[in-house]
């Protein structure tokens, strides 16, 4: 079948040879495919949308990152300086926790009693500041120290201490005003 193909060619090949396109032809054609290429190009600009499940997955995995975040942040808020005192000795965390509410409910109360007399405040303060200093010091101390149990005593002992020295401050501020009111009395 090819032969005869080829054969019907060659016998007919001048008949070909003299039919050829009108010169419009192809400017028409052109202009159908650059018609067909601008009405295109808008489809192309589509914005995406996306599925709501696809949306609803990527706000879930969102929340959970967030919600672990926040569980580490807060795990390491309870810490000081970002130790588990619990972890180095429950009973020393526990004594730590009590003499740090103790001192700060005395200093609280020696606070409220800086109104009357603000000169003998400032003293007292001076005081406790320098503890604190050193208590402050012994925390920063407590992260890298190869001996934490040691640094977590001493910290306790401190605490001890500024509890100590504030009662003892108390008790003079309580003095003073007995016998400022006492030479009130005296004097009505």
């Amino acid at each position: 079948m090819s032969k005869r193909l080829d054969d019907f060619i060659h016998d007919n090949r001048d008949e070909f040879d003299e039919l050829e396109p009108r010169a419009a032809l192809w400017d028409n054609i052109e202009s159908q495919l650059t018609f067909t290429e601008e009405t295109e190009a808008p489809k192309k600009r589509e914005t995406k949308t996306f599925s709501l499940g696809f949306v609803l997955r990527v706000a879930a995995m969102i929340i959970m990152v967030m919600g672990i975040g926040f569980v580490f942040y807060l795990r390491n808020e309870k810490r000081p300086n970002g130790v588990d005192l619990t972890a180095i000795n429950p009973e020393y965390a526990k004594q730590q926790m009590h003499y740090a509410s103790l001192v700060k409910e005395k200093r609280n109360e020696l606070h409220l009693i800086a109104k009357a007399d603000p000169q003998l405040y400032k003293e007292f303060s001076g005081e406790i500041a320098k503890m604190d200093s050193t208590y402050k010091k012994l925390n920063n101390e407590l992260k890298t120290s190869p001996n934490q149990e040691r640094v977590l005593r001493a910290m306790i002992r401190n605490l001890q201490i500024q509890t100590e020295v504030l009662n003892q401050q108390l008790n003079v501020i309580e003095q003073y005003n007995q016998i400022k009111s006492q030479d009130e009395n005296k004097n009505i």
